[in-house]
């Protein structure tokens, strides 16, 4: 019983330290800052386009749950945050770290490309990008030579197998060929 109680906060510990940093952080890059600049642009105007507007959707909800999905990965199976003062404790290879080292940072430009078909904003989709490149940096010099150092030998072989940026779905290898 006491192991229980023991894991319980924990894990709400945990759980809440996740909540807090996906509102400050992805939520000011998806939610707070896309708001800020689109609000000139759209208050005076509808939305308009329905099927850019439902592409816009989908792929929004797509960037949203691969991103919950990852943080929650990281919280279970990693022990930590996304928070680089709170990294996870054990690397995560597993989901869709299976594909690309950084599906985090995928799902949350996936957000924002759905937010700029949504509102068919290109300052939106130029803003994208200006997150990918500071994404991008922040990856090479900041995160990668810190797993690099915490993770040691598992990391450098997550790196030979799994690319950084676009996803690859590995195919099995068939033994029943003739």
């Amino acid at each position: 019983m006491a192991d229980a109680n023991r894991e319980g906060p924990g894990t709400l510990l945990l759980l809440t330290k996740l909540a807090v940093f996906t509102v400050l952080v992805p939520g000011t890059v998806t939610v707070w800052l896309p708001l800020f600049l689109l609000f000139p642009e759209i208050r005076h105007r509808p939305i308009e386009g329905m099927g850019t507007a439902f592409a816009g959707l989908i792929v929004t909800a797509i960037g949203a749950a691969g991103y919950f999905w990852c943080a929650l990965d990281f919280a279970f199976f990693g022990k930590g945050t996304p928070a680089p003062i709170d990294m996870p404790k054990v690397l995560v290879v597993r989901g869709p770290y299976r594909f690309a080292r950084n599906p985090m940072y995928i799902s949350v430009l996936l957000v924002l490309a759905g937010e700029s078909l949504l509102f068919r904003s290109t300052r939106l989709l130029e803003y994208g990008a200006v997150v990918a490149v500071g994404f991008h940096i922040f990856v090479l010099l900041q995160e990668e030579p810190t797993l690099k150092r915490k993770m040691g030998a598992a990391y450098d072989q997550y790196v030979r197998d799994v690319p950084r940026w676009i996803p690859r779905i590995k195919r099995g290898r068939r033994t029943d060929a003739l």
